[in-house]
């Protein structure tokens, strides 16, 4: 059901100066709609403003097709403006008629949408959620002092815009924000690693297996696998594939030609290496193949992506003009805008590189936390500043995929913002913020946007990095420390007792405040000998806000929330024995092994990777197991085997060995082949000297 909000102020007078359209007068049409051509688009953009007038003033406003005899008090839409931006619109006066006119796209719809918001005061929020500010009787239109959309301009940014929010269920919300998907741009939905489905392993692998990559000495056909750029064959096949696609699907123009997913699998023969050496890059293959594949299809646009291993770009092949550069920020961090630390200038870099070879660049950005979507992730204040950096380099397409399903952090806020900042960059990021708070929270909205600011602060004053595969544990000394939390909790109890009169307004705080919830308990399950008998009604509460407001999933596996806490009452409330290795001492062997090719941050002698070392000497001996994501609490190994010894420190007796897992295929966190478990005691005089060994190990 859509939720409407009167707030009664008055927007529709124009000034004196301007001219005016009465379009409804004391509770009658005085003009009509009209389409001045019989395209999906105008018929949209009439439908959507005559439904909206409906609702302002109780008034069904006619719509015509009889553009040969206007009247007064028409509003005539979706004739020809003065420039052909893509998704733009013009909107003028002449005769006391009102013109809507387009640049082409979905322009005749966002010219409606900027009339409903800036004329006639109606705002979209979230998915079938919008507020009116005033119904009246009266409708007079004036057309606006500079054409055109946010910020005077009249038409986006980008001219491609997506985000990854649950508002685009809603057609109208993704009409009002002008979003589109990769099904309205690329052939077949094939937008993003496309190497197998445009050769597929399955079928083409076993005959042709030279067509993929070498790796470790060995050709490696598989659903992840790259091809063998320097083959001349796969490129033939590739083309041959390519033209029958196109032949099937005459209504587009742009494909995906790209590498699959993972990172350090792209093909290590003479020939390959050869051309990555003399172009600086990986890259460097891709984009001579896509140029070739470029010069064959000259009328279609071939994207192929700029990602973990060609993320940087080639030192002398430059990308034709209708190769378009899918370049992605996978691996930044989020505090801070990218330009403020180490991950993003490394991209930035990339991108620079790119922007300097290329104007057709399409930005894939990550914005919230893949593995605990249901956690704070306070990146609101970055934004604009990436939003605008990608806008000065030569970006047209742009996809934030911040996973907005119900439940994550603020979904609703960060599509919302994004969504804006896509059509203009340099607009007031803060006004937009807070108009959306107040609409969308009422008299809650201060105390919920004090949270915000505390939280971002308190990430801030930590010094702890924010990205896309965090949790809330990395936080719990920071900005979720106790003192913290039961500030933001008190917020939040505010915030709903001055909405709790109002049911819409009240489930608004209420999933927003799921996050919170949730980060109090994955950080109590890490904490030893504390009191946990407020747990087991925090974590009922939880599952029964989740299952109550539709929250379907806990992070991008798709858990879902009552598997969890099925979960979390099994695994850490209901651990009936301590265990026997508990404060024991750890230590690791150097197994030799193979390095996974390109495999960074491996630690060389014994012990986890790099990335584990900091918890490397506890997370085996302190008593709780690990969590859902394998950056907290787990030790790991990549391209190496571990051996491990636990030094009891005096003999104990047990029945039994447990060892715990993580099984992470989104993240390439697989479990081992095999295991072999030892037992030896200090009366064994051969583990006496390995003991002492191990003593002696740094």
């Amino acid at each position: 059901m859509k939720r409407i909000l009167f707030l009664f102020v008055s927007l529709f007078c124009c000034t004196l100066l301007s001219a005016q359209v009465v379009l409804v007068k004391g509770g009658k049409a005085k003009g009509r709609i009209v389409r001045a051509h019989g395209d999906a688009q105008t018929e949209a953009a009439a439908t959507l403003l005559q439904e909206f007038v409906q609702r302002i003033s109780g008034v069904e406003v006619p719509i015509t097709r009889d553009a040969d005899k206007l009247r007064k008090g028409d509003v005539v839409i979706g004739g020809a403006a003065n420039h052909d931006a893509e998704d733009g619109f013009e909107i003028t006066e002449s005769d006391g008629r009102l013109y809507v006119n387009t640049g082409g796209g979905s322009g005749a719809i966002n010219g409606v949408v900027w009339l409903l918001e800036h004329e006639l005061g109606v705002h979209y929020y979230a998915k079938d959620y919008y507020v009116i500010d005033a119904p009246h009787k009266d409708i007079t239109l004036c057309p606006p002092p500079s054409q055109g959309g946010e910020g005077g301009g009249s038409s986006p940014a980008f001219r491609y815009r997506q985000t990854h929010s649950y508002g685009c269920e809603d057609p109208v919300y993704r009409q009002w924000f002008a979003l589109e998907e990769p099904k309205d741009e690329f052939i077949d939905n094939m937008w993003v690693h496309t190497f197998n489905r445009i050769l597929p392993a399955k079928r083409f692998g076993k005959q042709h297996p030279e067509w993929y990559s070498l790796l470790n000495g060995e050709r490696r056909p598989g659903d992840h696998s790259q091809w063998c750029l320097s083959n001349p064959e796969v490129l033939e096949a590739c083309a041959t594939q390519l033209d029958s696609i196109f032949k099937a699907n005459p209504q587009l123009s742009m494909i995906s030609v790209s590498q699959n997913d993972g990172n350090d699998t792209y093909c290590h023969c003479d020939a390959c290496m050869g051309i990555y050496e003399e172009e600086g890059a990986v890259s460097g293959a891709y984009i001579r193949f896509m140029n070739e594949l470029a010069r064959r299809f000259p009328d279609k646009q071939i994207s192929t992506l700029a990602y973990l291993f060609t993320c940087q770009p080639p030192k002398k092949v430059k990308p034709l003009d209708n190769v378009n550069i899918m370049l992605c920020d996978i691996d930044c961090k989020r505090e801070v805008p990218l330009t403020d630390n180490e991950s993003g200038r490394w991209f930035v870099d990339a991108m620079e590189g790119w922007s300097a070879i290329s104007n057709n660049i399409f930005v894939w950005d990550y914005g919230i936390n893949f593995d605990n979507q249901v956690s704070p992730f306070p990146n609101f204040h970055i934004l604009q500043k990436n939003i605008q950096l990608f806008h000065k380099n030569h970006t047209t397409m742009h996809f934030a995929q911040v996973n907005g399903a119900r439940g994550t952090d603020f979904a609703e806020l960060r599509a919302y913002m994004i969504a804006k900042l896509m059509w203009d960059p340099y607009c007031d990021a803060d006004s937009l913020q807070q108009c959306f708070m107040r609409g969308y929270y009422g008299d809650a909205a201060p105390y919920l946007s004090e949270y915000l600011k505390l939280l971002e602060g308190g990430l801030l004053a930590s010094h702890k990095d924010l990205w896309i595969y965090d949790s809330p544990i990395t936080h719990k000394d920071g900005m979720l420390c106790p003192q913290l939390i039961k500030t933001y909790d008190e917020l939040f109890d505010r915030a709903e007792a001055a909405v709790a009169d109002d049911p819409v307004l009240l489930e608004h705080v209420r999933v927003s405040r799921l996050p919170l919830q949730y980060s109090k308990l994955e950080i109590e399950r890490t904490r030893s000998g504390s009191d946990k008998s407020w747990v087991p009604e925090a974590l009922a509460l939880f599952e029964q806000r989740t299952r109550e407001y539709g929250v379907k999933s806990l992070n991008e596996r798709n858990n879902p929330p009552a598997e969890y806490c099925a979960l979390y009452r099994k695994r850490f409330l209901l651990q009936a024995e301590k265990s026997k290795a508990l404060g024991a001492k750890v230590f690791y062997l150097d197994v030799p092994g193979t390095k996974a090719p390109g495999a960074k941050d491996v630690t060389p002698l014994g012990g986890p990777d790099a990335q584990y070392k900091p918890i490397a000497d506890r997370a085996l001996v302190d008593g709780l197991y690990g969590g859902t994501t394998y950056v907290e609490s787990w030790v790991g190994w990549c391209g190496r085997d571990a051996d491990i010894v636990l030094d009891l420190l005096e003999e104990k007796t047990f029945t039994r060995i447990e060892t715990d897992f993580l099984h992470q295929l989104g993240a390439w966190i697989l479990l081992p082949k095999s295991g072999t478990y030892e037992i030896a005691s200090e009366a064994d005089g051969a583990a006496a000297v390995l003991l002492s060994d191990y003593a002696a190990m740094p």
